[in-house]
């Protein structure tokens, strides 16, 4: 039986619960990796992150589709406001200018998969996901 004492501190007992990557740390990093797909147009992620970013990725144009302030608001909720392109543009701004209204007659599928093979350092699975054109 594990000794009594503090959780998460050195000494006595030591460290029983280590912090986990935790579900908030993941929806952060999912807001960056779309707002930098939005910027840049395509991206290079692991597999465990395609889903997740495709499907962000989806709703947001669907969001961009739309244009009235309030699917601006709540596209606001995902996108970084800080990353902007090297026009200086906002990526929330492209969205609702430019990627919205290139999509408006398509029913969805917006992004694209290629699996471009293992990576040399740890084997992980990468992807390059990108907007359909």
């Amino acid at each position: 039986m594990a000794a009594q004492g503090r959780k998460n501190v050195h000494g006595k007992s030591g460290v029983r619960f280590k912090a986990a990557y935790t579900s908030q740390k993941f929806h952060s990093m999912i807001r960056n990796v779309v707002s930098e797909l939005i910027v840049n147009g395509q991206i290079k992620v692991t597999e465990g992150v395609t889903a997740p970013l495709v499907s962000e990725a989806e709703k947001l144009v669907t969001f961009a589709k739309k244009g009235d302030l309030a699917a601006r608001r709540e596209a606001g909720k995902i996108v970084r406001p800080g990353i902007k392109d090297a026009q200086g543009v906002p990526a929330l701004e492209k969205l609702f200018k430019e990627i919205g209204p290139k999509y408006k007659d398509r029913k969805g599928g917006y992004t694209q998969v290629y699996k471009l093979g293992a990576r040399k350092g740890d084997n992980s699975e990468i992807n390059l996901v990108k907007w359909v054109d």
